[in-house]
């Protein structure tokens, strides 16, 4: 009787480790690797000390400023065999039809953990005719993450939300300076056009593009969810409040540093190691 007590004892035990394996709690393996992929925002663009150029050190994703914090440095406090494993894949200016490129570069590299934040440049396009279709932003997110999961099967992916581009809108429309800029360097015209006037037409553009911003989102989240190694953030990005100070004067559009830091504790915070 004691000998089945025992058993039965064992038993249990190895039951409640697979259930803790399960759910992550003791398996807290973090990557030995990362490299982010996406557009100008992962390339901390506008935010080093010459304006309109790339400044990745400050990445939300692969940075190394203190100042930001971003998932690699996170990371490298909790292991430090990353170190000096942060690649930055990203490219300014590139749309959803660029990531499957960009996958097949982190697949080169072997890396464990793949960051994704991109389709900014999808909505912000001359017109709203010029937008690419839901369907073609979910046709080409699948070839990426197809991409990905067949060269890295062990990989960890994490898809962030699109930002709330609207917000942005929201934030400037009152300030001269921003509207200045917005027009002169032809930023994002399918939102930022027009950007005070209420008649009807640039009321429904506006509304076009935040409509099209929901719905990329819903088709990050769908793909997302078919690959057992893809983990969404929730809306965390898109339903995050930034605020002024976390938007670049110079072009009004792109994160400053401070922005890039709230970038990276909320998509820390709806990641895999919060």
């Amino acid at each position: 009787m004691r000998l089945l007590r025992r058993r039965a004892g064992f038993i249990g035990l190895l039951l409640g480790m697979a259930v803790l394996l399960s759910s992550g709690v003791m398996a807290a393996s973090y990557p030995s690797s990362v490299a982010s992929t996406g557009d100008s925002i992962t390339r901390a663009f506008n935010t080093g000390s010459f304006p309109y150029t790339d400044d990745p050190s400050a990445s939300w994703s692969t940075g190394t400023s203190a100042s930001v914090d971003s998932q690699y440095s996170r990371l490298l406090e909790l292991n430090p065999a990353i170190e000096g494993h942060n690649l930055n894949d990203a490219r300014s200016g590139a749309k959803m039809i660029d990531l499957a490129g960009q996958m097949r570069a982190a697949v080169g590299q072997q890396v464990q953990y793949v960051t994704v934040l991109i389709g900014g440049n999808d909505l912000c396009r001359r017109s709203v005719d010029a937008m690419t279709s839901v369907e073609a932003f979910r046709a080409q997110l699948t070839s990426a993450m197809n991409v990905v999961t067949a060269g890295l099967p062990g990989a960890r992916v994490y898809v962030v939300s699109i930002p709330n581009v609207y917000h942005l809108w929201e934030l400037f429309k009152d300030n001269a300076r921003a509207r200045t800029i917005w027009a002169a360097f032809r930023v994002c015209q399918s939102l930022l056009a027009n950007p005070l006037s209420t008649a009807v037409a640039d009321v429904a553009r506006r509304e076009a593009v935040r409509q099209r911003n929901i719905d990329f989102n819903g088709a990050l989240h769908d793909v997302c969810a078919l690959y057992v190694q893809c983990r969404w953030d929730g809306n965390a990005v898109f339903n995050a409040v930034f605020v002024a100070s976390d938007v670049s004067t110079r072009d009004y559009f792109h994160p400053t540093i401070s922005g890039q830091a709230r970038l990276a504790s909320v998509t820390w915070a709806a990641g895999y190691w919060p």
